[in-house]
């Protein structure tokens, strides 16, 4: 695995994990074996999309984005899949955006070619949002096709059916990566990685990009314009994601190799993949990617964590306690990396400690049930079941379906207060 500009080929692993990429690589062929059908996880929970919010941007272009109608992306990327991933794995392997004869009978008539752009564009969004009136679920991540037919999707769904339906129709969209500290999850004190993608679109010379993501304020720091393998590469490791907060690491571990040998340093994916690693009972492999890894992306939090739980595994606590000052350090801490601090202190039976680490993270964002939940544990150990309770609440409105907060509801509500958050 490739994990920095030149790129370099690594014996195969066994299993899977997740994440992203660094620009100008030229990734290697895979040497893994891997083929195997996506995952289908239950739905998430169901609500209609408030509104496509449109930002114009300057100095954001995509330099991979081929001229809609006269380029076939479709055959480009299962190429790139055949070269990166070997034939075989290749095999079966979904194009994200990709659309069949039921997508285009639906938008045939709704979507005018002969139309002016911002018309056409305006068209694909009335398509997508007036005729489909697709709504929002967090999981499963969904190929354009599977999004039609499913009516509901999540960021990426969203996009990979608008891409694959505006380049049918001879518009030039794209996806956009963005910056989201909020797109990660905290489980069993490791950080799982989700990568966040919207479209872009030059429309008569102007560039806008369209956000799929409703209700929440936003959290972005950049947004950069990726390719199409780079946006397979994300559509696998959110697969992987959802497959490790499923409890199905083999199957994590298979998505997100795909991901790192499709776009080798995508740290997101490497980042899942060591996760993987981890939960596997291969802790020294852990260390050794996210070691590696780190040389490319030195103050990545998220890789930093999870290489302290790696070296925790391993009995270096000494380079743990290093790796934890680091941190802190940078002043680049999100609300999981006091989350995790918090229930180290815990642990260790500093109730004081930790509850100054959880405030913190609730001071970053107080809309994480994570954060509440660290806080129900904390307030259980000192015999505050009032606020425990109130946390507990919070935890369950924000996710009713978080596996913890459902294991706190039963143990402090009974029974059939744990059945009704399901």
């Amino acid at each position: 695995m490739a994990l920095g500009p030149q790129a370099s080929t690594r014996a195969p692993i066994e299993s899977g994990q997740f994440d992203s990429h660094f620009e100008g690589e030229q990734p290697p062929s895979a040497s893994r074996s891997v083929g195997l059908r996506r995952p289908r996880s239950a739905r998430g929970w169901r609500g209609p999309i408030a509104a496509c919010l449109a930002l114009v941007l300057s100095g954001c272009a995509s330099q991979n984005t081929p001229l809609a109608g006269t380029f076939d992306s479709v055959s480009f990327v299962r190429d790139q899949y055949q070269q990166r991933l070997g034939a075989d794995r290749a095999v079966g392997l979904e194009v994200p955006f990709q659309i069949d004869d039921a997508v285009r009978e639906a938008i045939e008539g709704r979507v005018t070619v002969g139309a002016a752009e911002p018309v056409r564009a305006n068209q694909v969004l009335e398509f997508v949002f007036s005729y489909l009136d697709l709504q929002y679920s967090l999981t499963p991540t969904r190929d354009a096709v599977e999004t039609f037919h499913a009516g509901e999707g999540n960021c990426l769904s969203f996009v990979n059916l608008f891409v694959g339906v505006a380049r049918e129709k001879r518009l030039n969209p794209f996806y956009v990566e963005v910056r989201d500290y909020n797109r990660w999850s905290f489980r069993e004190g490791m950080v799982v990685s989700h990568g966040h993608i919207v479209a872009g679109m030059r429309v008569d010379g102007n560039l806008a990009t369209y956000d799929f993501l409703p209700y929440r304020a936003k959290s972005y720091r950049d947004f950069k314009a990726i390719d199409d393998v780079r946006a397979a590469a994300h559509y696998f490791n959110n697969l992987a994601a959802e497959s490790l907060l499923a409890g199905n690491v083999d199957q994590a571990y298979e998505l997100a190799g795909i991901a790192v040998d499709l776009e080798p340093g995508f740290d997101k994916a490497v980042n899942n993949l060591a996760v993987s690693l981890l939960r596997l009972g291969r802790p020294q492999e852990a260390a050794d990617l996210l070691a590696e890894s780190l040389e490319f992306h030195p103050e990545s939090v998220h890789l930093l964590t999870n290489q302290v739980r790696a070296q925790q595994q391993l009995g270096n606590h000494d380079e743990a306690g290093a790796l934890l000052g680091r941190i802190e350090s940078l002043e680049l801490a999100n609300p999981f990396f006091y989350v995790y601090r918090g229930e180290l202190a815990l642990a260790s039976g500093d109730t004081e400690t930790a509850l100054s680490y959880m405030r913190r993270a609730l001071k970053q964002d107080t809309e994480l049930p994570e954060v509440h939940i660290g806080l129900v544990k904390i307030f259980l150990a000192v015999g505050d079941k009032d606020r425990a309770l109130h946390h507990l609440e919070r935890a369950l409105k924000l996710d009713a379906t978080h596996d913890e907060a459902r294991r706190y509801a039963g143990l402090l509500l009974g029974p059939a207060a744990q059945s009704e958050s399901r």
